[in-house]
């Protein structure tokens, strides 16, 4: 008897045991910075390729895993990837892999191509195309869609091919906008600087696997596997590693900003006099974002350069934090000046309609009281 309640007793301890492990590694996932790496197409889809042989799924996945070897350095960074081997992986999987992770970043790795010899990086937030050039990437890298099973079902019968699908394919990543920008600058500037490769610039474009993504998320274009030696160099272990260096670098430079409690944000400067009138707009209220971080920081005047009437707003993993509070466009134009006065370079504004951002744009068109 006295055997079997020891048993039992082990038993229990031994579940406990497993139950509370599991609950704190839990919690140190949770406490850390969560980056997926998307190493594009895979298996049955080569992507692009060039006449020498060249596989963009093979150097795409070089690379990631190259990204990942870096990261995986790092106490406070996790990194999960959507594969790791030679393996086809559904477009909206990998954005479900992302989301089931509470991932804090999306970045997906590819190589372009053309019939000309064209060269070099260019990085991608999701928008809606600029040019014809930008829908054509896009194109190509959705059209992978094709290969999948009930893909009309799953993407609910979204067509490559079609302009018309794009429309409203940024809606869901708006918020995350600034954000993925900011990751998108700078890996760009990291390819340019530090490796002296030619820019491409940063770019929107309406890309299937992005749209899948709750959170910041980028899809790299590393480079030409058609272009004679820019495809050497994707190829090569010295372009593959360097590219991989330029990307973690990136990625851990855009994670300390948040850490740092430093926001960027792209905004043309605001006019040095700003009207006396009052310019209030009906039901329309706008505060200036002063920055975007991973951490919760009291909205209290010495955590924010002096400044009062702080506020914070959690955005997916995201806080964000603003001054001031007014229906007033011309005063919140001041509030801004004074936020850049305290240093706070990156400031812009932002305006909400019934307790949802809307552009603003869009907030000033409303009919004035």
């Amino acid at each position: 008897m006295q055997t079997n309640t020891l048993k039992h007793f082990v038993s229990f301890i031994i579940v406990l045991t497993f139950f509370t492990l599991n609950n704190v590694f839990a919690q140190v996932d949770k406490d850390k910075f969560i980056v997926v790496l998307d190493a594009g197409h895979g298996g049955k889809d080569p992507g692009k390729h060039a006449k020498s042989g060249l596989k963009e799924k093979d150097i795409a996945l070089k690379v990631v895993l190259g990204i990942g070897q870096i990261l995986e350095k790092e106490h406070d960074i996790k990194v999960v990837y959507t594969r790791k081997t030679d393996v086809f992986v559904d477009l909206f999987k990998r954005g479900k892999i992302a989301n089931d992770a509470n991932a804090d970043l999306f970045v997906s790795v590819h190589c372009n191509a053309h019939t000309s010899q064209a060269y070099g990086s260019e990085t991608y937030v999701l928008g809606l195309h600029r040019n014809k050039t930008n829908f054509e990437v896009a194109k190509a890298e959705n059209e992978v869609i094709f290969l999948e099973e009930n893909h009309e079902e799953n993407y609910a019968g979204f067509n490559p091919n079609s302009p018309e699908s794009f429309i409203g394919l940024s809606f869901m990543q708006e918020e995350y906008l600034d954000q993925s920008i900011k990751l998108a600058t700078n890996i760009q500037g990291n390819f340019t600087n530090k490796l002296k490769r030619k820019n491409r610039g940063v770019k929107q474009a309406g890309f299937i696997v992005l749209h899948q993504t709750v959170m910041p998320s980028v899809l790299i274009e590393t480079g030409f596997v058609t272009n004679t030696h820019e495809g050497k160099y994707l190829n090569s272990k010295k372009g593959q590693a360097e590219l991989s260096t330029a990307i973690a670098n990136a990625i851990k430079d855009y994670k300390k900003d948040l850490d740092f409690n430093v926001g960027n944000h792209i905004e043309k400067p605001i006019a040095d006099t700003i009207p006396t009138a009052e310019n209030t707009i009906t039901n329309v209220v706008f505060k200036v974002q002063l920055a975007a971080s991973s951490k919760a920081l009291d909205p209290k005047p010495y955590n924010f350069k002096g400044l009062k009437d702080i506020s914070r707003q959690k955005v997916g993993k995201l806080y964000k934090y603003y001054y001031g509070y007014t229906s007033d466009y011309n005063q919140i134009q001041k509030l801004q000046i004074q936020a850049k006065n305290k240093g706070y370079n990156t400031a812009f504004i932002t305006a909400f309609k019934d307790g949802k951002q809307i552009k603003v744009s869009e907030a000033l068109k409303t009919e004035k009281k």
